[in-house]
Order: C-alpha cells, then sequence, then structure tokens
C-alpha cells in the first residue's frame, strides 16, 4: 500500500457530526487525518437546534461568524401541555437570561454549515469523496476499501456513518435498538406574529409537536421550523390534506400563538426509532454521532449529544496516545445512557393514558416551574455543562 493511503485518523460521514470531528481531530494534531464522503447535497432544507456548547466550537473553526447571521437565536424553551387529558402540566419556561448567557443556543440552517465546514476544513485533513464499502479491523488499524476502487489503511476509524453504521458493525460492537409507535412530520413556515426568539414545545398525546425559530428569508420576517410526532397513521391522513387545510390545522395545534401560517416546503416524514451501541469503541473504531445513540427529537439533545462526543474523544486521544478508545468508551457511557433514558422516558410518558404517570409528568413539570434552583440545574444538564459551569463553555464532560 503507498504512503498515501495510509492515515492516522479515517472519519467516515460527511454529515454535520462527521465534518465537526474532522475539525476536532486535525486540531489536536495528532496525525494525519481523512475525511471519507459522498459530496453534500446543497438541497438539505433541515434546520439544526445547536446548543452554546456547540457554537463554541463551531467559533473554534471559524465558522460561526458566516453563519450567525442565518441562524435564529433560542432565548427561551417553553413547555405547554397540548393534550386533552384529565391531568395537564403547567406552562413551563426556561429562559437564557436564567444562566446568565445570551441564549441557549441558536437554530442553524444545515446545508450552509455543512458548506462551511466543508470549506474551512483544515488544509492537512485529506477529502475523499468516496463511500466505504467494507472496512475490516485487525490488529493495529482498519482497512477501509472504497467504491472508487482505493483501499485505505487507518490507525483508528471514527464512525459518523449514522444509525445503520457499516463501521459499526465491522467493529463487532453490538446494539439496543426499539421503535416508537410514531411518525416525525418536518417543515419550515413563515406565520404572521413575531416568535420573539421562543422555542415552543407542545406534548400531545401522539408525542412532541416542537416550533423553533428560524431567521427572515426571502422577505418573511416571521419563520420558524416545525417537527410534528404522531402515530403513522395520522401521519398518512395529515399528509393527504391541501396545503391550505393543513396550514389551518398547525395554526390550530399551536393554539395561535404565531398566527396565520404558510408552509414554505412539503412536509417531510421520518419513522421513529432509538438506538444505543453497548460499547461506544473497540477494534479500531470509535462511534460519534448517530452511529453510537439515536432517540426522539425532543430538547435538541441528539445532534448536540453527538458533538460531545466528537470532543470527548478528542479529550480521550490528547490524554491518553496508546490506547485512548477504552476511555472514550468508558467516559461516553454516563452522558449517552443518561440522556437516553430521560427522552425515551418523556416521550413514552406522552404516549400513555395510564392516569399514575401522567399525574408523575404533570407534579414533575409544577415542581420545575416551583424551584429555579431545580429548572437552573436542569438547564444545565440539558446543555451538557455541570453545575457552575459556564454554559457558553466547551461542552463538560
Amino acid at each position: 500500500m503507498t504512503a498515501e493511503k495510509q492515515v492516522d485518523f479515517a472519519i467516515i460521514g460527511g454529515g454535520l457530526v462527521g465534518l465537526m470531528a474532522a475539525h476536532e481531530i486535525a486540531t489536536i494534531g495528532q496525525g494525519s487525518v481523512a475525511l471519507i464522503a459522498p459530496a453534500p447535497s446543497a438541497k438539505d432544507g433541515r434546520t439544526t437546534a445547536m446548543l452554546m456548547p456547540t457554537v463554541e466550537r463551531l467559533k473554534a473553526y471559524g465558522v460561526w461568524d458566516e453563519v450567525q447571521t442565518l441562524s435564529a437565536p433560542l432565548r427561551t424553551m417553553r413547555l405547554i401541555d397540548g393534550s386533552r387529558r384529565l391531568l395537564r402540566a403547567p406552562l413551563t419556561e426556561f429562559e437564557a437570561l436564567e444562566l446568565c448567557v445570551e441564549a441557549f443556543g441558536y437554530n442553524v440552517p444545515n446545508a450552509k454549515m455543512t458548506a462551511l465546514l466543508e470549506e474551512k476544513l483544515p488544509a492537512d485533513v485529506k477529502r475523499i469523496t468516496a463511500t466505504v464499502h467494507s472496512a475490516l479491523c485487525e490488529a493495529g488499524g482498519v482497512t477501509l476499501r472504497l467504491d472508487n476502487g482505493e483501499t485505505l489503511r487507518a490507525g483508528m476509524a471514527i464512525a459518523a456513518d449514522g444509525k445503520d453504521s457499516l463501521l459499526r458493525e465491522a467493529a463487532g460492537i453490538t446494539l439496543r435498538q426499539w421503535d416508537y409507535p410514531q411518525t416525525a412530520l418536518v417543515t419550515n413556515m413563515h406565520h404572521t406574529l413575531p416568535h420573539n426568539d421562543v422555542s415552543t414545545e407542545f406534548h400531545t398525546e401522539t408525542g412532541p409537536f416542537t416550533v423553533v425559530p428560524l431567521p427572515p428569508k426571502n422577505g418573511a420576517r416571521c419563520r420558524s421550523s416545525l417537527v410534528w410526532v404522531v402515530r403513522p397513521e395520522q401521519a398518512k391522513t395529515i399528509l393527504a390534506e391541501t396545503e391550505g387545510d393543513l396550514a389551518r390545522i398547525i395554526e390550530q395545534k399551536m393554539q395561535s400563538i404565531l398566527g396565520r401560517v404558510e408552509l414554505e416546503m412539503p412536509l417531510q416524514t421520518f419513522p421513529l426509532s432509538g438506538q444505543t451501541a453497548n460499547a461506544f469503541a473497540a477494534n479500531g473504531v470509535a462511534l460519534v454521532g448517530e452511529a453510537a445513540h439515536v432517540f426522539p427529537p425532543i430538547g435538541a439533545q441528539g445532534f448536540n449529544l453527538g458533538v460531545r462526543d466528537v470532543v470527548a474523544l478528542a479529550k480521550a486521544l490528547a490524554d491518553d496516545r496508546t490506547d485512548p478508545l477504552p476511555a472514550y468508551s468508558r467516559a461516553r457511557q454516563l452522558d449517552i445512557n443518561g440522556h437516553t433514558f430521560g427522552v425515551d422516558l418523556l416521550n413514552r410518558s406522552l404516549l400513555t393514558d395510564f392516569l399514575p404517570v401522567q399525574a408523575a409528568r404533570t407534579a414533575g413539570m409544577a415542581t420545575l416551574g416551583a424551584f429555579p434552583w431545580l429548572r437552573k440545574t436542569l438547564m444545565r444538564r440539558m446543555m451538557g455543562v455541570s453545575s457552575g459551569t459556564d454554559p457558553a463553555a466547551e461542552p463538560q464532560m
């Protein structure tokens, strides 16, 4: 094998987490880095809520200033019980100012952020536009065979290749998997009333109905993204509605807090499932992002948890150059498993009609509203920082 086909670190996957891993691993300067992924799509109309620790990493990579003007700050997170059950939780609001920060984070357009992370990749990152066809984990490294005919030998492979990760399978890492009787409907919309930088999550009998601020675009000043979780049979009925009727249904679901609604794009659908790897590294492969964990879109946790994977891996590499993967796997256990359990519990509590569960959820929300110290603790936990830590600082591991 020729020298140019050998690298110390091969990152597989060109999504946001994979691109951030390329920046982070290159920054620590412990060897050559290759990023292997197909060319990015410029047609991704989705957005991602990036909490402040993630924003700080983007600043470090030199990409944040250019994307901030296309993003919307999230200064308030509002939870509303939108169900019709006997026991309903009180309205609860989390204010960024309670943590002495300007915003919890920003809602960022995926396509623009992906393009900037690609454009500003460190010069010493070898960008290979290809797909990994097969992987072999052997003593001393991972052999990757690409669909362009090349073969690459890496001292360590970083799997950012999604929930169906080929690298995870090659490393022999098993999964815990489960399905939800839910489908997520996703779109962007503009509306007649301002969002005032408030992200609102309605809790309904079928799951969360979440409206997240977007910045102005094409003359529309009041815009938001929507993630609407319903049962699969409901999704089929909703998709059959005319655009005008669908806009009215969405306005009613939002209790008209944003006025009249007009969709900017058709609804996209995503079946909901969950999975967590039983280890987060083995046989020369480290898992990050959805290769390591997948759960429902609640509280902006999924992507930001993936960024914490990336930062934790860089820290493990800096602390132990000889065998960092066991330390990385151990370090991610508590954070990932804790967040997976919490999001799964909240999601399932929305789906059940069992009265004691509804009473417990209602009491929990009321307690958060009544005790600021508890609310602040939860906010720090959601952002991935410990008590007494600046929420805008680097993610706490």
